[in-house]
C-alpha cells in the first residue's frame, strides 16, 4: 500500500474514531454524510482534515462517492474506516480503494447485518453476539471477516446496555485490526 493514511467515514458521535485516535494511528481525513456530529468534532480537534458529503448535495449517491473517494485519495488514504457510517458505499467508490475499505459491525457476522444488529440479537433471544471487523463489499456486512470476538448476552440486557459492552470491544479490536491492515 502506498498510500499509508487512514481516512474514517463518520456518521455520528465518532466513538470509534476516537480509539484509532487513541491508538495513535494515522487518521489524516474524517469524512461524514452528516454536518455537525460530535465525529467531526473529535476529528478537527486531532488534527485530521474533515469534510461533509451530504446525500442532498450531489445528484445521486454514485456522485456522492465519486466526490467522496477523490477527496480521501487527495489527502493521501490508503486506508478507509468505517466507524458508525450509516451510508452503504457504491461500487464505485469501492473499486476507488479494492480491499482497502473495512467496517466494524456490533455482531458476529454473518448473524444479525444492518443497522439493528443489537436489537435484532435481542430480538432473536441470542445468547451471544459480538463484534466483528470485515472487508466491505456491496452487500450488507456480507465483506470477508478480519477477525471477531464474542460478547455474551445478559439476561436483562437493554440495547444500550449490550451495545456499551460491544462498543468496548470494538474499540480494541477495530485499532488492532487497522493497525495490522497499514503495517502490510
Amino acid at each position: 500500500m502506498t498510500a499509508r493514511g487512514i481516512g474514517v467515514l463518520v456518521s455520528g458521535s465518532g466513538s470509534n474514531l476516537q480509539a484509532l485516535i487513541d491508538a495513535d494511528l494515522p487518521v489524516v481525513a474524517v469524512a461524514s454524510n452528516v454536518a455537525g456530529v460530535p465525529a467531526l468534532d473529535r476529528a478537527s480537534r486531532a488534527g485530521s482534515a474533515t469534510a461533509v458529503f451530504a446525500l442532498a448535495d450531489y445528484p445521486d449517491r454514485d456522485a456522492r462517492d465519486v466526490a467522496m473517494g477523490d477527496w480521501l485519495v487527495g489527502q493521501g488514504v490508503g486506508l478507509v474506516v468505517c466507524a458508525g457510517y450509516m451510508h452503504l458505499l457504491r461500487p464505485v467508490f469501492l473499486s476507488r480503494f479494492p480491499g482497502r475499505v473495512v467496517n466494524v459491525h456490533p455482531a458476529l457476522l454473518p448473524a444479525f447485518p444492518g443497522a439493528h444488529a443489537v436489537e435484532d440479537a435481542l430480538a432473536a433471544g441470542a445468547t451471544e453476539t459480538g463484534a466483528t471487523v470485515h472487508l466491505v463489499d456491496d452487500g450488507i456486512d456480507t465483506g470477508a471477516v478480519l477477525r471477531q470476538e464474542a460478547v455474551a448476552v445478559l439476561p436483562g440486557d437493554t440495547p444500550e446496555a449490550l451495545h456499551a459492552r460491544i462498543r468496548a470491544v470494538e474499540h480494541r479490536l477495530l485499532p488492532e485490526v487497522v493497525r495490522e491492515l497499514i503495517a502490510a
